[in-house]
Parts: C-alpha cells; structure tokens; sequence
C-alpha cells in the first residue's frame, strides 16, 4: 500500500470531520436539541457520495475515488456508505443480502449502541 495514498485518505478524513463538525454546529444552532444534525449530515453526505460516485466512477483514477469516497465521506458520515452498498446490492438485485445488510446494520446497531452504553455505564461504575 502506498504511503502517498494512505496520506491522502488521512487528510481527507480530516476536512471530512471537520466539514461534519461544522455543520453539525451550524445545524444545531438553528434547530436546537432535536438530531436534525445527523439526519442533515447524513443525508447530505449520501446526496454527495452519489454525485460523486455517478461523477468519478470510470472518469477518475482508483485513488481519487478511494480518498473521495472512503477518506471525506468515511468521515463525513458513514451512513452514506450503507446506503450506497446497498443501492449496490439493489442495482445487482441481491435482495436477500440488502434486506440482511439494512436489516443487520440498523438493528445491530441499535443493540451494539445500548450494549456499549450500558458497558461503558458499569464500566465507570463506582
């Protein structure tokens, strides 16, 4: 793996992070406590990652579509990512595997969310 490449998705990453940040901020600065934040973000982000997926896919080097995709979006938000593998799955018409992909995903992170909390909680248990 090149080191150039793995550079260039870290940095990527970085604006992404920082790019959701900022707009959670803004976001939430007009909304207030409802998480229209995330649902903003992640929305965006798909609206993005489509664009730029329907823009670069066959035009534009492997690595420029790695960084794009995987280092800003992969920050950004990940939701974005699920959604694209599963239009993925949709378009080759593996129907049983998007229905374990959203099923599986939405469901076991739900689980995995209350699990890591309530470890997390008797964890710092005193």
């Amino acid at each position: 793996m090149q080191a150039s490449l793995l550079v260039a998705i870290a940095v990527a990453g970085s604006l992404g992070s920082l790019c959701r940040y900022l707009l959670t901020v803004l976001v939430v600065s007009w909304c207030g406590t409802f998480p229209l934040h995330t649902f903003v973000v992640n929305l965006l982000g798909c609206l993005l990652f489509g664009v730029c997926w329907a823009m670069g896919h066959g035009r534009w080097p492997a690595n420029v579509t790695t960084v794009v995709l995987v280092g800003f979006f992969g920050a950004f938000t990940t939701f974005s990512s699920l959604a694209f593998d599963c239009v993925m799955l949709a378009e080759d018409r593996r129907f049983g595997a998007l229905a374990a992909n959203l099923l599986g995903q939405n469901v076991l992170g739900l689980l995995s969310m209350w699990g890591g909390i309530a470890l997390g909680n008797w964890l710092s248990a005193e």
